[in-house]
Parts: C-alpha cells; structure tokens; sequence
C-alpha cells in the first residue's frame, strides 16, 4: 500500500514527465522521415551521377554504362578489298617522312571563274620573294587577262565549274596535280577570286611552313544542312559518324595532297551520291569530301578549321560580302585578332587570309 500511495503521491508529477514524454515521439518522428528520405534521395542521386560497374550494381540500376559495358562487343565490319587498298597507299604515304627541299615553296592555287580583282594587291604580296611561292589559275569560265608578272602564264587547263557540284572538287584536284609536278611546292593554299591577304608574306610563309599541319576546317553538323544531307548509298565505306563538313577553302602539306590526288574510292562515294537529287537532298561534295576524306584517314593530322576569315553572320547561302563602305583599319584588324565562325574546333585561331572583299 505504501507504494500504491507514493506512486499516487507523486502522481501529478508523473503525469506531468509522461505529458512531456508523450510529445516528444511526435516531434522526433518526422524528423527521422526526413532524415532517411534525404539520406535516400542523395544515395539515389549520387549513384546516377556516379553509377557503379559492378555486375550486381548493373542489375539494380541497370546504367547505361553498364549495358554497354557487359554487352559483347560490337563485329569489327570487314574491309572491303577497295578499302585495304586505299588504305594501304595512305599509310605508307603518311609514314614516308617528308623531304624537305633546300628551296621549299607555298603554292597559291587560284580557283576563280575569270578575271582576278584583288591581282595588284597580291602582286605587292608576293614582290620580293621571288622563289619561295608559286602561282596556278584554274579559270573556268573566262581567260583572265592579267597584269602582274607572277600570274602571266600560269593558268593550267580549266574546266567549267557549278557551284555545289563534283565539278568543284575536280578543280580543286586539278590544281593540286599541276601544283604537286614542281617538288619543291610543299605547302598548298586554296584561294577565290574575292581573297585577299591579311598578313605579310613572310608571316604567311612561316606560319604555314613550319605548321607541319593542314588547317581544313572539319566539324560534325547534326543539323539538315549537315548530317541531313548524308546518303546511305555511300555505305559500307562511308557511315554517318564519319560524315563531316567544312569550307572547301584550304592550306594542305605535300604528303595530304598526294592522298587526295592518289584517292579514288572515297572521292567516287561523293561524286556519285552527294549531288542535288540523290535521296531527294541536296548534297555540296566541295563542303563534305575533304572535311570526311580527312576526319577518316588522318584526323590528328589536320586543323580542324581553315585560315581563310570568312563570315557567315547574315546565315544565307553564301557569306557577307564587304564593300567599299566596309573596309576600314577596324574591320581588317577585327579579322586578324577575332576567328569569326559558328563553330569553334581549336584553341589557337589564326587568319592569314579573306574572302568576300
């Protein structure tokens, strides 16, 4: 009885620690939810973040990178007999070192449709260093009648050329072949009529020289104008993930000039599959034949952009066009220091020359 009565007695005590200690579960509670909830998410978050590749962990998340980490890999596709001999030409004239010649020179391959507005311009680019350059004219619609001793007698055999067709990249490969007969040219730089030098001849002459790169602007396009233009018919030795773009204007060694001149398989995909009309699309050969050619046989050995400035800002079918009103020390100085494209595929950019003046 005596301990009934000190319970009792110390009931209103009790009562008021047990009142207390009934709250203290409600409070308490939540708190563990909300703790093993965010202990949950952040297990969750870092596991998709940071996915582990164990074959148990595969199972429970079932990753991307796990599926193609514990899926067989995919049959290396069969060359095909065109294809290892193209091949093999290409290696051993990429692993043939490269003679350079005691007198070596740039050859400037002008692709112009007649007459050259800017030749006393060049003329005063070239004066001086008589030896060190060379000149060919691919004039496809009109002989030229020209002005500067450099140029006199320096057109080779022209055919019409369309723009957007084969017939552009012909003469691209025209000039490289008549180019390539002087062994001395070691350097070869792809040049319109409307282009214009932006430096002097020595810093051109030493920047392309001593490069040991070709800069022909290369990148993927997944857009309509890009990829959208790719054609099945170019399979099996042409795949869409190979395809790339890129303007067709550019500086290239001697050893990348003898595997154009030396390619045939690659080059007949493009003649015979990117034209107007084939898979009802529009295909331009001399904006995806070299870029690709290129990005297959001998990616590290290019640029992956031109050094022609050219400006595509108005997005129409061809680039901005300066006038007379445009030219200023401002806008020639902006060209030198500023790379302006759409893309951007290296880090040091370069002009030495541009187009549309």
């Amino acid at each position: 009885m005596k301990s009934v009565k000190a319970w009792r007695v110390g009931n209103v005590g009790d009562l008021q620690i047990l009142s207390g200690s009934r709250h203290r579960p409600h409070l308490k509670r939540p708190m563990w939810i909300i703790v093993l909830v965010t202990m949950v998410v952040l297990f969750l978050v870092c596991a998709y973040m940071y996915p582990p590749h164990t074959r148990g962990a595969c199972y429970v998340f079932s990753s991307r990178g796990c599926q193609f980490e514990w899926l067989p890999p995919s049959p290396v596709r069969e060359l095909t007999d065109n294809e290892i001999a193209s091949r093999v030409v290409i290696r051993d004239i990429l692993n043939t070192p490269a003679v350079r010649s005691k007198n070596s020179k740039v050859a400037f391959l002008f692709l112009t449709p007649g007459p050259l507005p800017f030749e006393k311009l060049w003329d005063k680019f070239f004066h001086g260093h008589e030896g060190r350059f060379s000149v060919y004219v691919h004039a496809s619609r009109d002989k030229p009648v020209h002005f500067s001793r450099y140029f006199i007698n320096r057109e080779i055999r022209s055919e019409q050329v369309v723009w957007g067709r084969i017939s552009m990249v012909d003469a691209e490969r025209r000039l490289l072949a008549n180019a390539l007969k002087d062994p001395d040219n070691q350097h070869f730089v792809l040049l319109s009529d409307s282009c214009v030098p932006l430096h002097d001849f020595d810093y051109v002459y030493n920047y392309l020289m001593y490069s040991n790169m070709s800069f022909i602007d290369c990148f993927e396009d997944p857009g309509p104008h890009g990829n959208g233009r790719y054609s099945e018919h170019m399979l099996p030795e042409v795949e869409l993930k190979d395809f790339r773009k890129g303007a067709q204007w550019f500086t290239m060694k001697r050893q990348h000039a003898l595997i154009v001149m030396a390619d045939s398989l690659y080059y007949s995909k493009f003649r015979d599959y990117c034209k107007h009309g084939v898979d009802g699309k529009n295909c331009i050969a001399d904006e995806h034949y070299l870029p690709t050619f290129f990005h297959m046989i001998d990616p590290g050995g290019i640029a992956n952009r031109s050094v022609t400035h050219v400006d595509w800002s108005e997005r129409k079918w061809h680039p901005k066009s300066y006038k007379r009103s445009d030219v200023s020390y401002d806008l020639l100085k902006n060209i030198t220091s500023v790379y302006l494209s759409e893309h951007v595929t290296s880090d040091e950019q370069v002009n030495t020359f541009s187009r549309y003046f």
